[in-house]
């Protein structure tokens, strides 16, 4: 399912224009955005809950050339799914 899919499910079952449920679902995203980049875990009960991580920085190997390089530390997205969605998933 792709976003234009999500955004025509969700104007079916809520009886909402597309253009409304496309403002929410957008509007979710950007906030769960928001709130992660801060440094803030979003929890949605049932679902699962975004928050970040860090990276450490670490040696790496280039494929092509066998040479050693420094991969620099990084800012991580994670997802830890909640029990209901692990729950419908494995039936």
């Amino acid at each position: 399912m792709n976003k234009t899919e999500l955004v025509d499910a969700i104007a079916a079952e809520c009886d909402l224009s597309k253009t409304a449920a496309q403002r929410a679902l957008d509007s979710v995203i950007s906030n769960i955005v928001k709130a992660v980049a801060e440094g803030k875990t979003v929890q949605l009960v049932g679902f699962g809950s975004f928050g970040s991580g860090t990276r450490a920085e670490r040696t790496g190997r280039n494929p092509r050339t066998g040479e050693e390089i420094k991969i620099a530390a990084a800012k991580t997205v994670k997802f830890s799914a909640g029990k209901a969605f692990k729950d419908a998933v494995n039936g």
